[in-house]
């Protein structure tokens, strides 16, 4: 919890009742699907579909996530 509100939440002004709702639910998917974690070896705690560690030689694609303040990056091909 205190993850969500120091990478997240302290730092998006909240727009209304349905923003609250979305923020903290886009949040946990990035969490669980993107970002590496110390403890397990940098990997990511839930794989998504086709997802694999990343070549350093491979091209990647950046999608920024709520508004900006996450990016997570994506395999594309040459």
């Amino acid at each position: 919890m205190r993850t969500a509100r120091t990478e997240c939440l302290d730092w998006l002004p909240i727009l209304g009742h349905s923003h609250l709702e979305r923020v903290p639910r886009t949040y946990a998917g990035h969490y669980n699907q993107q970002r590496p974690h110390r403890g397990i070896d940098p990997q990511v705690p839930v794989l998504g579909s086709g997802m694999t560690s990343i070549p350093p030689s491979l091209n990647v694609h950046r999608h920024d996530v709520l508004g900006g303040l996450i990016h997570e990056h994506y395999p594309v091909a040459a």
